[in-house]
């Protein structure tokens, strides 16, 4: 039996327009009803997607990657790089990119990112804040190069020595981002899992992009988006509508919610 749902935001759960139709919001009002537990995974850091929490009240959420995982507003989980790791991956990215290489962090609470108009101007929003990162005295739970190519990442992932930290592209963006080893998405269902005692067959996750490839193999339904990119769409066991076509929504909908109250 269905006791965990957990989703994508960018791409699945959210429509392009980075909006949660109405009948998004019912439905998963509908699942909790049910006392089948809600949640987000996302490649996001939490202080950028309250927007979304003030939506939907996700039980959890498994934030930038899996490297924090919280229940409710409660941090039960963190892998980060320390000051010394991201200051070392982030000398690296300046060395083997160049000097005028976009890139960003997320911090515990805060997003910054090296690219404004002007400095110490805090841009988008109140926790996007100019740096330069010369240096960068803080922990970091994400760093984000804006780069195509996947050896300068994989150089720059091995100045923390092998095998230390993970790597990933973005499919739509030239941007990749960095994790701590431990910090993934799969590892991050796997530890709900263990806190909640419920058995992986009895959780699905939808997703869209790389980043979601691991936590769609192992959980007992991985949903693919219609508009998801092909590897995503091969690691899935079923393919559901698209974002914009509410796809979350309908395959919820249709597979859980009408059944149960049928029964």
């Amino acid at each position: 039996m269905i006791q965990l749902v957990l989703t994508d935001l960018d791409g699945t759960l959210l429509r392009d327009d980075r909006t949660i139709s109405n009948y998004t919001k019912d439905v998963l009002k509908k699942l909790k009803s049910l006392g089948i537990k809600f949640g987000f995974s996302t490649g996001r850091a939490k202080s950028s997607i309250q927007h979304y929490i003030k939506q939907i009240c996700p039980d959890v959420i498994i934030a930038n990657g899996g490297a924090e995982i919280f229940e409710g507003k409660n941090l039960i989980y963190s892998c980060g790089f320390s000051v010394k790791e991201a200051q070392c991956l982030i000398d690296a990215a300046y060395k083997i990119c160049g000097n005028q290489v976009e890139i960003t962090c997320d911090s515990e609470n805060k997003t910054f990112w090296n690219k404004t108009k002007s400095k110490n101007q805090i841009i988008c929003s109140p926790d996007l804040i100019y740096s330069d990162f010369k240096p960068f005295n803080q922990k970091a739970m994400k760093i984000c190069v804006k780069t195509w190519d996947e050896e300068k990442a994989k150089q720059i992932a091995l100045s923390l020595g092998h095998e230390k930290c993970n790597f990933i592209k973005f499919s739509d963006v030239p941007w990749h981002s960095f994790y701590k080893k431990e910090a993934t998405k799969e590892n991050g269902i796997k530890t709900l899992g263990k806190y909640f005692s419920i058995d992986l067959e009895n959780i699905i996750s939808f997703g869209d992009d790389f980043n979601d490839i691991g936590m769609l193999k192992i959980c007992g339904k991985g949903i693919a988006m219609e508009n998801a990119i092909t590897q995503v769409k091969e690691a899935a066991k079923e393919i559901t509508l698209s974002n914009n076509n509410n796809g979350v929504a309908f395959w919820l909908e249709k597979n859980i919610i009408n059944k149960r109250l049928k029964n």
